[in-house]
């Protein structure tokens, strides 16, 4: 990323050039990003190409003024932070269900993020409803901030009994807590953005991903709430978790929504599409 593209980057979060790569910049990047660049999946179902590339992820997110899921937020985030002097490492997390099950490789990508004044943090901009602020990556006790009570501990286990790789404690697993529920697990493993291009696959075309069976748009309110629109119903939830729920009835509302509560400009309402059809047209585009 060269110094134009990072200082149009910074525009589009209504973020200044930081003076050095320190935690308080980092802070600061990390919440202006959640309040300005959606968390959306919406490519899947306007049947647009997702591809892992620092320049079309800078087309999609600051060009076109879109926002993403993990690996196109998460990545455009972490080349920007990269960019500006942090020193930034690829995660890949598996995300667990419901039922505590963990979900597949490369489920999930999120930042290790070191700044000049001995900060070492946990920075995620695309899990949807998280942390406000990046996490302490070495605290293992609770950590409390606007988005609730989080805590980063060593890993049990998985189901193959399996703790992390290399067999060394340092290497091994993490697991990410919310409000005392586990959000996902993470590899300490470094990674590069290209070994997730198998993820965005799965989540684009499995019958059993729900960014491919639903849709969503979502982002962080400047008082700490966060609004997300679903098909057509729109979500107000307040800092403190109330949730108001309206119902759009029809497409000049939805694409209104899209247009004056996420920046999106779009031509036509998205609607969730058959797996088969993105599978059909991906087939399609890498014949062609």
């Amino acid at each position: 990323m060269n110094s134009a593209q990072a200082d149009a980057y910074l525009r589009r979060i209504g973020a200044q050039y930081p003076a050095w790569p320190t935690s308080d910049a980092l802070r600061e990047l990390h919440r202006r990003h959640l309040e300005t660049v959606p968390f959306e999946n919406l490519s899947i179902h306007l049947g647009e190409e997702i591809v892992l590339e620092e320049k079309r992820l800078l087309d999609k997110l600051v060009g076109a003024r879109r926002g993403g899921f993990c690996y196109e937020l998460n990545g455009a985030f972490g080349a920007l932070l990269g960019a500006l002097g942090f020193d930034v490492t690829l995660l890949a997390g598996r995300v667990y269900d419901d039922e505590g099950r963990l979900g597949i490789p490369y489920d999930h990508l999120a930042l290790r993020v070191r700044t000049v004044d001995g900060g070492d943090w946990l920075t995620d901009v695309g899990f949807g409803a998280l942390s406000l602020y990046p996490l302490a990556f070495g605290e293992r006790g609770e950590q409390e901030e606007p988005g609730g009570m989080f805590r980063v501990v060593e890993a049990g286990p998985d189901a193959a009994g399996v703790r992390g790789a290399g067999g060394s404690r340092e290497r091994e697993d993490l697991d990410v807590i919310r409000n005392g529920k586990v959000q996902y697990r993470l590899e300490v493993r470094p990674r590069v953005l290209k070994d997730f291009v198998t993820g965005v696959w799965w989540h684009s075309t499995s019958p059993t991903s729900h960014f491919a069976r639903s849709l969503v748009c979502s982002r962080v309110t400047g008082d700490g709430g966060r609004i997300t629109l679903s098909g057509r119903s729109f979500t107000v939830t307040a800092p403190d978790g109330a949730k108001e729920v309206s119902e759009l009835a029809t497409d000049e509302e939805v694409l209104a929504t899209y247009r004056e509560q996420f920046g999106i400009e779009l031509g036509k309402v998205p609607e969730v599409r058959k797996v088969e059809e993105v599978r059909e047209a991906r087939e399609a585009r890498e014949a062609g």
